[in-house]
């Protein structure tokens, strides 16, 4: 009898520390701008569910910008949460029996601990994967805090934590979500114009490289030419002012024309037909001192900038940002 009595004792007790121990098994933290990982809770369970649990973290931290500020994505038996603030997000893998109160309370203190040891300057001039490692002790007693009571030590953590789920209540997030987001950070589908600076565009064309030496030659004209009345117009007593403006306002649309079609700008085609519009009047104003010829190879090679501006496209690229 009292062997049997000591292995059900001993089976409860399994029981029990399995169940306590499994409440909290992954803390990450991600700066949310660009996914890159600041710290990490040691990982001693190595479960099939687990690791998948974190590799949708790494899916997360990639796409944070797409995600709102607090989040639930439901497993089978384990759930993540997150929250994000002040550019970090701090995210966990907790078992589904701890309640959502509770899972975000951890999160709540172990943003309050980073806040206290880590600067916000410290956050974004980091440069390298997991700068802030010795965080992961603060971590690793967090976890075994809540692993050992079940929640937070004060109280009024609980029921700040509680009520401002109440007024805020987290978004849950399916899987699919994740997928999508996580292709719309890779460069997968269309970016919307506020994210376009992600994007990369095509390879420079061999008319894309005509046109900018084209472009070229017509600044350099101008410029010339500019630069020549300067010293007429100082003689002159300013008569010929305008005409100096006109040449140096060419020279720099021309500039800018190069710069439009060599990297991604917002608002490309409403820039682009502004500068040709200004090719356009800066060469009518000068064309009595220019050719119906010299006119037409002006506006002809700004044209055609244009153009391939415009015509230029984005390609898909793949976020090799290893976390």
């Amino acid at each position: 009898m009292i062997p049997h009595f000591f292995f059900s004792l001993q089976a409860v007790c399994s029981q029990w520390s399995q169940k306590i121990m499994s409440l909290i098994l992954f803390a990450f933290l991600v700066r949310v701008r660009d996914g890159l990982p600041l710290s990490a809770s040691t990982d001693f369970e190595h479960n099939r569910e687990l690791q998948e649990r974190k590799q949708q973290l790494r899916t997360i931290s990639k796409a944070l910008v797409h995600f709102p500020d607090c989040g639930i994505i439901k497993g089978h038996q384990l759930n993540i949460y997150f929250v994000s603030s002040e550019d970090v997000s701090y995210m966990s893998v907790c078992h589904c029996s701890l309640p959502v109160v509770k899972a975000f309370c951890f999160l709540e203190d172990l943003r309050w601990e980073f806040t206290a040891c880590i600067s916000s300057s410290d956050v974004a001039l980091a440069a390298r994967p997991y700068p802030f490692l010795e965080f992961d002790s603060t971590i690793q007693k967090l976890k075994q805090q809540y692993n050992r009571s079940g929640g937070p030590a004060l109280e009024v953590t609980f029921a700040e934590v509680e009520e401002n789920l109440r007024i805020h209540p987290p978004k849950e997030i399916s899987l699919d979500d994740v997928e999508f987001n996580n292709g719309l950070a890779n460069g997968h589908t269309e970016h919307s114009t506020a994210s376009g600076h992600n994007q990369r565009l095509k390879p420079v064309s061999a008319p894309g490289i005509l046109s900018l030496v084209l472009n070229i030659l017509c600044g350099s004209l101008n410029v010339i030419r500019g630069a020549h009345l300067i010293e007429n117009t100082f003689q002159d007593d300013y008569e010929g002012i305008w005409n100096v403006v006109a040449f140096l306002l060419a020279f720099l649309c021309c500039a800018l024309q190069c710069h439009i079609y060599l990297f991604h700008s917002p608002l490309k085609k409403l820039k682009s037909f502004a500068l040709l519009s200004v090719i356009i009047l800066c060469n009518l104003y000068l064309l009595g001192m220019r050719n119906t010829w010299q006119l037409i190879f002006h506006v002809s090679v700004a044209s055609f900038s244009t153009l391939l501006t415009l015509t230029r496209k984005f390609q898909d690229r793949t976020d090799d940002c290893g976390v």
